[in-house]
């Protein structure tokens, strides 16, 4: 099955920035729209950015003008640019993919916002 790993999450301080990074591996045959959400204890899981396979992008709207994503379709790779980080984007952040047979999770990888 399809298999993502995540990675390029850590500890920065509010206002700064990271870049998250999603490889995908297994029966992949074509480039499928890919997103990341994420999620922090007591709170729902949200959508943060997606990417169709004509390479449209969308964000949720906490993360509009900070947060870019972005594709590479040679090796069905997607990053996710973030700058102006705030403590309420303190979450584990997942990799997603989607076919017809439903979607596909990452591990997830830690993001923290401190000081």
């Amino acid at each position: 099955q399809v298999h993502l790993v995540e990675s390029g999450g850590g500890l920065v301080q509010p206002g700064g920035s990271l870049r998250l990074s999603c490889a995908a591996s297994g029966t992949i045959d074509s480039w499928y729209a890919m997103g990341w959400y994420r999620q922090a204890p007591g709170n729902q899981r949200e959508m943060v950015a997606r990417i169709t396979p004509g390479g449209r992008a969308s964000y949720g709207d906490s993360v509009k003008g900070r947060f870019t994503i972005s594709r590479n379709t040679a090796n069905i790779t997607v990053w996710l640019q973030m700058v102006s980080l705030k403590p309420e984007d303190t979450a584990v952040y997942y990799c997603t993919l989607d076919r017809m047979e439903g979607r596909s999770w990452g591990q997830g990888t830690q993001v923290t916002v401190s000081s």
